[in-house]
C-alpha cells in the first residue's frame, strides 16, 4: 500500500506537536499503543553503559562482552557459566522495575481512556506499571518464562522462581528494597551449580528463554487470547482513534509500524503519533493525520 508513496520526517515546532499529541489523547475515543525498544530505553533499561558495566563487569572482563544484547548470543564455555548470564540477563531486564517512570507516566496518560496495547518489548514494565494484562499483547515472548528448546510442547514455564535461587547461588545480595546487587567485595560468580540448570518441568527437556528467534518460538494459549484480543479491539473501534506508536524501529515494523499506517489510512477520524529519539516519519499519504515527535520519549510524555 505505502510502496511509492514518500516518506515524511518529524516537522513543526516541538511544542506545538506536543499540544497536538496532548488534544489527541483528549479527543480520542480509543487509543492503540504499539511499544518498541526505544520506550524502555527511555525508561532506563539500556544494554550497555553504566548498567551493564555494573552488574556484567565479570563477564565483561573474561570474555570481552561489550552489552548485554551481544552477551545473549555469546558461546559460553558451558551451561553452568551460560546459565549465570541469563539468571542476570533475565533479572535486571525483567524482575525489577524500570530506573525511569516512564511506563508509570504512559499509564496515567490512559488509564482512563479505552485502550489496548501490543509491543515487541519482553520486560514486562506495561503490567509493572499497572496497565491490565488483558488489553495487552506481547507478540515476541516474555524474558519471565522459560520453553522447551525446540518447541516440541507447546507451554511456557514460569521463571520467576529459578531466577532468584540462580541469583542467588551466584551471590548477589538483596538491598532494603528486595532488589539484588552486586555485593561490596564484588565477588559473585560466573556459574551456577550444576544441579540447577533449569530443564522442563514436563519431560526433563533442555529449556530456552521464550523469545522469538525462529520457528521454534512457543506461542502459547496465553499469546493466542491475547492476539485473538488485540484484532478484536481493532476490528471494532473505528472512528476518533489514536495510534500512538512509541520507540518502534525497523526490525519488525510488519508488527506495529506498517499495521498503524494502514489502519489510520483506512480512518479519515482516525491520529497517527510517532514518537522516537531517532526517526519519527509517516508516509505521504497520511501526514495530514499524523503527529511527528523526534526525542526521547520519556520527556514528551512528561511535557504531555
Amino acid at each position: 500500500m505505502f510502496g511509492r508513496t514518500s516518506i515524511i520526517r518529524s516537522t513543526g515546532n516541538y511544542s506545538d506537536n506536543i499540544e497536538r499529541l496532548k488534544k489527541a489523547l483528549d479527543e480520542a475515543d480509543a487509543i492503540v499503543i504499539g511499544a518498541g525498544a526505544g520506550l524502555s530505553t527511555s525508561a532506563g533499561f539500556t544494554y550497555s553503559g553504566e548498567r551493564f558495566e555494573k552488574y556484567f563487569f565479570d563477564f565483561a572482563k573474561r570474555f570481552g562482552i561489550s552489552d548485554i544484547y551481544s552477551g545473549g548470543f555469546y558461546p559460553f564455555p558451558d551451561d553452568e557459566t551460560r546459565w549465570a548470564w541469563w539468571a542476570r540477563h533475565i533479572y535486571y531486564n525483567r524482575f525489577i522495575d524500570a530506573p525511569k517512570p516512564v511506563y508509570r507516566n504512559l499509564y496515567e496518560l490512559v488509564k482512563d481512556k479505552d485502550y489496548f496495547v501490543i509491543t515487541t518489548n519482553v520486560d514486562h514494565q506495561f503490567q509493572k506499571s499497572g496497565f491490565d494484562k488483558k488489553r495487552l499483547f506481547y507478540t515476541q515472548g516474555d524474558y519471565g518464562l522459560f520453553q522447551c528448546v525446540d518447541g516440541h510442547i507447546q507451554k511456557t514455564y514460569d521463571n520467576e522462581e529459578w531466577v532468584m535461587k540462580a541469583m542467588a547461588a551466584e551471590g548477589f545480595v538483596k538491598d532494603e528494597a528486595s532488589v539484588f546487587q552486586v555485593p561490596d567485595d564484588k565477588k559473585i560468580a560466573m556459574r551456577i551449580p550444576t544441579e540447577l540448570i533449569p530443564k522442563c518441568p514436563d519431560d526433563g527437556s533442555d529449556v530456552t528463554t521464550n523469545l522469538r528467534a525462529d520457528d521454534s518460538f512457543v506461542e502459547d494459549e496465553g499469546w493466542h487470547k491475547a492476539s485473538a484480543r488485540y484484532d478484536e479491539f481493532v476490528r471494532t473501534h473505528n472512528g476518533k482513534v489514536l495510534y500512538l506508536e512509541l520507540g518502534v524501529g525497523y526490525n519488525t515494523p510488519v508488527i506495529i509500524k506498517y499495521p498503524f499506517w494502514q489502519m489510520t489510512a483506512k480512518n479519515p477520524e482516525a491520529v497517527y503519533a510517532c514518537l522516537n529519539y531517532d526517526e519519527a516519519i509517516c508516509p505521504d499519504v497520511i501526514k495530514d493525520q499524523s503527529i511527528l515527535i523526534k526525542g526521547d520519549i520519556g520527556e514528551v510524555l512528561r511535557r504531555v
